[in-house]
C-alpha cells in the first residue's frame, strides 16, 4: 500500500493568517489589553470604555465578547492560566529551592494577575471550567508550597502567599516601571519575612485564611 503523502514542514498551524484572521486576532489582543486597564482601574466601567481605549469599534467588541461578563471571564481565565503555567514550570525547575521558589514570585508579581482578583473579584459569575482552572491552580501552589515549606517560618500556610500577592498588587503608582520597582522591592521585604532562617520572631496574631474564605470572594 502507497504510503499517504507527508505534510511539508510548515504545518497547518503555522500557514499564516488571512488578513482578516490577522486583524482579528490583532483587534482581540488590543480589546483585551484595554479591558485589562479600563477594568483593573475602574470595575464599573462601561464596555464601550474598552472599545474606546483599543480603538476599535463596539461592534467589533461585541462580535468576540457577547457582555461585560464575558470579557471578564476571559480576562480572568487567562490570570488564572498563566498562574496554572508559572506554577508547572517552578515544579518543573529542579534547582535551589528557594531560589526556585523566589524567582517564581518575582515573575509572578510582575505579570500582575492579582491585580485582577483586587479589581474584580465578585463582580461576575464564574463558570465551572473557571472554578476547575482555579481548582488546579490551588493543588499545584499547595504541591509548590510543601517544597519550600522546611524554609518557611512554620505558621505560614499556602493561602498566605495567595494574599502576599495581592498586598503587593496593591502598590500602585502613576509611572508603570517604578511600580514594577517597587512591588520587586516589597516582595523582597516579604520573602525576607517569610524565611524561618533570618531570625526568631513572634507568633502571627491570626490564621491564615482559608481555601473557602479565598474562593468565596469570587461569588458575584
Amino acid at each position: 500500500m502507497p504510503k499517504s503523502p507527508q505534510l511539508p514542514t510548515s504545518s497547518v498551524d503555522e500557514i499564516p493568517l488571512s488578513g482578516r484572521r490577522q486583524q482579528a486576532a490583532r483587534n482581540d489582543e488590543l480589546i483585551l489589553e484595554a479591558a485589562r486597564a479600563v477594568f483593573v482601574d475602574d470595575p464599573s466601567a462601561p464596555i464601550s470604555d474598552v472599545a474606546k481605549r483599543a480603538g476599535v469599534g463596539i461592534s467589533a467588541l461585541y462580535t468576540r465578547y457577547g457582555s461585560k461578563e464575558d470579557l471578564l471571564r476571559k480576562l480572568c481565565h487567562d490570570g488564572l492560566q498563566l498562574f496554572v503555567d508559572e506554577t508547572e514550570a517552578a515544579l518543573a525547575d529542579d534547582g535551589d529551592d528557594w531560589e526556585v521558589w523566589s524567582r517564581y514570585m518575582r515573575r509572578l508579581v510582575d505579570a500582575d494577575t492579582s491585580s485582577l482578583t483586587l479589581a474584580l473579584a465578585g463582580k461576575f459569575t464564574p463558570t465551572p471550567d473557571m472554578y476547575a482552572l482555579a481548582e488546579r491552580a490551588n493543588d499545584l501552589s499547595r504541591q509548590l508550597f510543601d517544597r519550600i515549606r522546611p524554609q518557611l517560618r512554620p505558621e505560614i500556610d499556602v493561602h498566605d502567599v495567595s494574599l502576599v500577592f495581592e498586598l503587593v498588587a496593591a502598590i500602585r503608582l502613576a509611572g508603570r516601571e517604578r511600580t514594577r520597582e517597587l512591588r520587586r522591592r516589597y516582595l523582597g521585604v516579604i520573602l525576607d519575612g517569610l524565611r524561618a532562617a533570618n531570625a526568631e520572631r513572634e507568633p502571627l496574631p491570626a490564621p491564615p485564611p482559608t481555601w473557602q474564605e479565598i474562593n468565596a470572594r469570587w461569588q458575584a
